[in-house]
């Protein structure tokens, strides 16, 4: 009986060691990745420049876009790069118009070649002069 004792008590003992013993570790990280952490990417700041109703010079950019998103309308230029900037000193009018682009220029092929034949709208930037002054003067030639 003394074997049988010490050998369930040794067995106990051991089994107690044994789970005492095991430790498990993790096998994931506990923190998250992230990802797009190069100091070399600067933002382009697209987008609208000037809103609806706001005076502009000639020169000024009114909106910065990568495709043609907005087009031009009355007294706006489309640079190169589809940058839209005022020709002539007034407010800005934002609106919603039928397109009939130009099918010729290339911006156009590229941003809405697959809408040839159909008709869509689209946001135009107009520029609405000042009415100039009516106080003229008539002076007597020499």
């Amino acid at each position: 009986m003394n074997f049988v004792s010490n050998l369930v008590r040794n067995t106990f003992l051991h089994t107690i060691k044994v789970q005492l013993g095991t430790v498990r570790l993790a096998s994931k990280k506990a923190k998250g990745s992230t990802r797009n952490t190069s100091p070399k990417v600067r933002p382009k700041h697209r987008g609208w420049k000037v809103q609806d109703g706001h005076y502009v010079h000639p020169g000024h950019i009114l909106v910065l876009q990568r495709h043609l998103r907005f087009h031009p309308g009355l007294n706006v230029g489309l640079g190169r790069n589809g940058t839209l900037f005022a020709l002539t000193h007034g407010r800005v009018a934002v609106t919603c118009e039928k397109t009939n682009p130009d099918w010729t220029h290339t911006w156009v092929q590229r941003c809405h070649g697959h809408r040839k034949g159909t008709d869509f709208f689209k946001k135009y930037f107009n520029i609405i002069p000042e009415p100039q002054h009516q106080n003229f003067k008539l002076v007597d030639q020499i």
